[in-house]
C-alpha cells in the first residue's frame, strides 16, 4: 500500500540512486543539496518519499524558509532552478503532491512553490498530471526557462553548431591569450572573489563561501573552470554534474576584462571540456524571459523550454514575486550596485538565506 514517509539518513542511498535513474532527477534533488543548505543556512527540511512496502516510488525535496522581507515559504527547492516531484507514476506523484499541500497548511506558511521541470515530464507526472486537491489554489509561474542542448561527438562538430556572431566571440578569446583550467577547492576562493563582485555588480547579494564550500564537498564530481589571463584569474564557474549533464551554475568575470570576451571563452571551453571527456548535454541554466541571460544563450544557439513552475497559496493571495525584475525591488538593487565590496560580502549571506 502506498504511504508518504519523511527521509531518514538510512534512506541516503535509495533515494539518491532514484533520483539519478529518473529523467526529471537532478541534482537539486539529491541529498547532497540538503546537506548543503542545511549546513550552510540552517534551514529546516522536509524531505518526503512516496513508499510502497520498501519500493521508493516518488520523492519531493522541500525546504521551509522563513524571511522579514520576503515571508515564509515551503520550497522545492531554495536556490535551485529545479526541484519539485520526481515519480515513477501518478498515483505516487499525487500523494507527494496532497501530502505536501497538507504539510504548507499545517506549518502555516505563506505559499507552497514546486520547481518542476515540464508539466508533461517522465510520462504525465508533472503538475497538470498531479491531481491537485484544490486547483484554485494553484497558481502557475510562467517566468522561467531553461536551456539545454546536446554536446556533440567532436570539438569541431560543436563549434561549427554555434552560429557565426558568437562563434567569433570564442575566437576572439582564444586570440587574446585566454587560458582555462578545471579545478576543485584550491580555486575556490579566486573564484569566490570574482564571483562576489560580479553579483554585487548585478545589485544581487552573494552566497556565503561555506556555501560553495559545502556543495563541492558534497557533490564530489563538482568543478570550477577558470579562465586566466597573464597567470591571473579573470572568470569562472562553479559546474555540477548530474549524470551525463554539465550544469555551469554560479559564474563571473571580472568587468575589465570584458573586452576580452572571458565569458564568451569560459563556456565554450566548457563545452569542449564536456566532449573531449564524454558529457552528453550541456544545460545552460534558467533564464526570465527576454533578459539579457536569456539573449546571450539564443546567441549560441540554444532553444527555450519553459519551466513549469507553480504555487500553492495557503496565507498568501496573491503569486510571489520576488524577481529582480519586479519594480518593487529596483532602488534596493541600485543601491547595492553602488556599495563597497566589504559591505555587500558581509551583509549579502545574511540576506540571501531567506530569498529562496
Amino acid at each position: 500500500m502506498l504511504a508518504v514517509k519523511e527521509y531518514t539518513n538510512d534512506h541516503r542511498h535509495v533515494w539518491d540512486t532514484f533520483v539519478a535513474a529518473a529523467s526529471d532527477g537532478s541534482c537539486f534533488h539529491r541529498i547532497g543539496w540538503k546537506d548543503a543548505v542545511e549546513s550552510s543556512f540552517g534551514h529546516r527540511s522536509h524531505y518526503l518519499m512516496a513508499m510502497d512496502g520498501d519500493d521508493l516510488r516518488g520523492v519531493l525535496p522541500l525546504f521551509e524558509v522563513r524571511s522579514r522581507l520576503f515571508g515564509h515559504s515551503l520550497v522545492s527547492v531554495p536556490f535551485g532552478v529545479y526541484g519539485g516531484i520526481v515519480a515513477a507514476d501518478r498515483e505516487a506523484a499525487a500523494a507527494l503532491r496532497s501530502s505536501a499541500e497538507s504539510l504548507a497548511e499545517r506549518i502555516g506558511v505563506d505559499y507552497l512553490e514546486l520547481r518542476h521541470w515540464s508539466s508533461c515530464h517522465d510520462g504525465g507526472t508533472g503538475p497538470e498530471e498531479q491531481c491537485a486537491s484544490d486547483g484554485s489554489r494553484w497558481h502557475k509561474k510562467d517566468l522561467y526557462v531553461t536551456f539545454v542542448k546536446p554536446i556533440l561527438p567532436t570539438v569541431v562538430d560543436n563549434m561549427n553548431a554555434i552560429p557565426r556572431k558568437q562563434r567569433a566571440m570564442v575566437r576572439k578569446g582564444e586570440k587574446t591569450g585566454l587560458i582555462s583550467r578545471v579545478g576543485k577547492l584550491e580555486d575556490l576562493e579566486r573564484f569566490y572573489a570574482i564571483y562576489a563582485r560580479n553579483v554585487r555588480d548585478l545589485g544581487s547579494p552573494v552566497y556565503p563561501l561555506s556555501f560553495f564550500r559545502a556543495l563541492m564537498e558534497n557533490f564530489s564530481d563538482t568543478f570550477i573552470l577558470s579562465i586566466w589571463k597573464d597567470g591571473a584569474m579573470v572568470a569562472g564557474v562553479l559546474t555540477f554534474v548530474h549524470g551525463t549533464t554539465l550544469l555551469p551554475y554560479y559564474g563571473g568575470g571580472l568587468r575589465e576584462y570584458f573586452d576580452y570576451a572571458i565569458n564568451d571563452f569560459m563556456y565554450w571551453e566548457l563545452m569542449r571540456y564536456g566532449c573531449e571527456h564524454g558529457y552528453g548535454h550541456f544545460d545552460f541554466g534558467r533564464s526570465k524571459r527576454d533578459t539579457g541571460s536569456y539573449k546571450f544563450k539564443k546567441h549560441w544557439g540554444f532553444e527555450p523550454t519553459p519551466l513549469d513552475y507553480e504555487c500553492y497559496l495557503v496565507r498568501a493571495t496573491e503569486m510571489p514575486n520576488i524577481s529582480p525584475v519586479n519594480p518593487k525591488y529596483e532602488l534596493m538593487i541600485n543601491v547595492w550596485k553602488r556599495l563597497p565590496l566589504v559591505v555587500t560580502n558581509w551583509l549579502g549571506p545574511k540576506l540571501v538565506r531567506g530569498i529562496p
